[in-house]
């Protein structure tokens, strides 16, 4: 198996991997995009809206902001979000105050909303560690790759903003890694 690296930095990793079958090229895209874990905000509780959109929709918008998750995480972690905004202006996703600094807010500049004179919006947004098996809003990236020859690929990884392009291959790598170790004591 051979890896050469065509262009790599925090938000994008281009590889092409040589001598392996179509079949490993998928499973490490799959992994990749389905198994890595990172923080989200899974749920919203509204305490003031007094804007004409309903607390549904916002939620929702606040669920999509990508989080920072640091390399260590437990499936049991739990991160406290606020947001207090008074109109007028455009509430951020910088905005969204965390109550642990080394999980926040990857994107500052997302707009969530518009609040027009005197209308406010005051919430909190309980981020959970989740797979994009149970929601795409945990999926920390985008993983395509391109078939060159038959036993060639070229990848291209994305990141969302949660963690490195680089951290989502190789803890794709290392969940694969697991499930074969599994798979090996099972068919002894």
């Amino acid at each position: 198996m051979d890896v050469d690296i065509i262009q790599s930095n925090d938000k994008v990793f281009e590889f092409t991997l040589s001598g392996v079958s179509t079949t490993f090229a998928n499973a490490i895209r799959r992994t990749a995009i389905n198994s890595v874990k990172c923080f989200a905000i899974d749920s919203v509780t509204v305490y003031e809206n007094s804007s004409a959109l309903f607390d549904e929709y916002i939620a929702h918008r606040i669920g999509l902001i990508p989080l920072a998750t640091p390399d260590k995480i437990i499936d049991s972690d739990e991160i406290l979000f606020t947001l207090d905004a008074t109109g007028p202006g455009t509430v951020y996703s910088k905005d969204l105050k965390s109550t642990d600094e080394n999980i926040k807010v990857a994107i500052d500049n997302i707009p969530i909303m518009k609040l027009g004179e005197k209308e406010k919006l005051r919430l909190d947004g309980k981020a959970i560690v989740g797979s994009a098996l149970k929601h795409v809003k945990f999926q920390p990236g985008l993983v395509t790759y391109e078939q060159i020859n038959d036993n060639s690929f070229k990848f291209y990884v994305e990141a969302f903003g949660q963690m490195s392009s680089k951290a989502i291959i190789s803890k794709s790598l290392d969940i694969l890694s697991e499930e074969i170790k599994e798979l090996s004591k099972v068919a002894k």
